[in-house]
This record gives structure tokens, sequence and C-alpha cells, in this order.
């Protein structure tokens, strides 16, 4: 039989995941809001995706993802979250696991968009008129886009689905 340690020496063992959550907000005509990372953003500036951002200390996704919208843009949400997908990659660029929460807002009534210094470009975008530059899978978006219209949530790997 193993050698027993107490359970707060073992989860300091087990490998750590960083979490983040994302909103799809869709108008009225059921396109997307995408913010386009401005300079000084590393390899994500000049490359769009959608409002979000790392989950704090002691933080839930959907009340992260508020956080951000509200930071991004401006907007505050207040409507029930839909929870649209959720997609585990292995490794972002050297950190580790990441864990990305993405959730469903229809807000039609043309908001008001303030961006927030890291972004400089905003637009909504149907999955058909994607810009060329992402911050990640085209195919993502078009599955997450999917899943918040039908309000089926989906598993992605890698942002692939599974």
């Amino acid at each position: 039989m193993g050698d027993w340690i107490p359970r707060e020496e073992w989860v300091q063992t087990q490998p750590q995941a960083l979490v983040a959550s994302c909103v799809m907000l869709l108008d009225d005509q059921d396109r997307m809001l995408l913010l386009r990372y401005g300079p000084g953003q590393g390899e994500a500036s000049g490359k769009w995706w959608l409002p979000g951002g790392m989950v704090d200390d002691g933080e839930n996704p959907w009340p992260a993802a508020r956080r951000e919208m509200s930071e991004e843009t401006g907007i505050r949400l207040g409507a029930e979250p839909c929870l649209i997908g959720i997609d585990h990659r292995v490794d972002v660029l050297g950190t580790g696991p990441v864990v990305d929460y993405f959730f469903a807002v229809r807000h039609p009534a043309g908001p008001q968009i303030r961006l927030s210094a890291e972004h400089d470009r905003h637009a909504f975008h149907d999955p058909d008129d994607l810009p060329d530059r992402l911050a990640a899978h085209r195919r993502t978006l078009t599955v997450l886009h999917a899943a918040a219209l039908t309000g089926r949530a989906v598993y992605l790997q890698e942002g692939m689905p599974v």
C-alpha cells in the first residue's frame, strides 16, 4: 500500500490550471461583438477576439465575464448567463493549462461601447464574415455562435469541438 499524505499536501502535487471567461454578446441580427487588441499587447496585437479575460482569485467564471465585459467595453451585463461552451487548452503560451468558460448574452439595443486601453477597435460580425486575424481558431467562434443560437453548450479541446 502506498504512503498516505494529507489532502492539503496532495493537492500541491496536482497540475494547476488558469481559468478564463469570455462573453459572446449578440446584437439583434445575431452578430457577435469582437474586439481588436491594440498596440503593445504582445502576440495578440492586431488580433480580434471576444471580450473576456482571466478569472481572479476567489472569483467565479460568470462574475469574471461580467467584470471583463465592463472593463473592456463599458457594458454592464445584467442578464442571466447562458453557458455556451467550455474549452480546455493544454498549454497556452508556455503558461500551462487554461480552462475557458464562454457565455452568451443578447444585447439588441446597439450598445454604446467604450473600449479599454487594451483594445483599439470593435465590430459586430457574422460567423461568415470574421476578420482574418483572430486570436484563436475561426472554428471556435463559429461553433460557439451556433451554441449561442441553440442554447446548447459545447465542449472544446484546444478550441475545437470534441
